[in-house]
């Protein structure tokens, strides 16, 4: 029995696995460093929280096949999102841990891998020719 490839069958299969990899590595980067000196209304930053996070999950829709690559990945962007705030009450001293943003990361990572069960899982598979077996 053949195994089955956790990547969907995309073209450029490393190039999407790479960029999903890079936009996971940018979101912990930016919730690490220093704030931009912004003046935004409160609590606002949950919309930002779960709309990276919906972006994150809804990416690993489009570029993982199986649904155990699914469950990982979804479980790893949760985990990370209570790493990520763990994070910024213990390490940083210009940032502070908020439970309510992990509620936020998690609720986006649940509403991103949804995707999966819409017409729209396969968009980037649809978008891109297939690469040769």
């Amino acid at each position: 029995m053949a195994a089955v490839s956790p990547i969907k069958p995309l073209r450029h299969a490393r190039f999407w696995l790479s960029l999903w990899g890079a936009a996971v590595l940018a979101v912990i980067v930016v919730c690490l460093i220093p704030p931009p000196p912004l003046d935004l209304p409160q609590n606002s930053d949950k919309v930002e929280h779960f709309l990276a996070y919906f972006l994150l999950a809804a990416s690993a829709v489009q570029v993982f096949a199986t649904r155990r690559a699914l469950w990982v990945a979804g479980v790893g962007l949760v985990l990370m999102g209570v790493g990520i705030e763990w994070a910024q009450g213990a390490l940083t001293d210009n940032r502070m841990a908020d439970p309510i943003d992990a509620l936020a990361n998690t609720s986006g990572v649940v509403a991103g891998m949804l995707i999966a069960l819409t017409p729209l899982a396969n968009l980037l598979l649809r978008l891109q020719p297939r690469r040769a077996s």
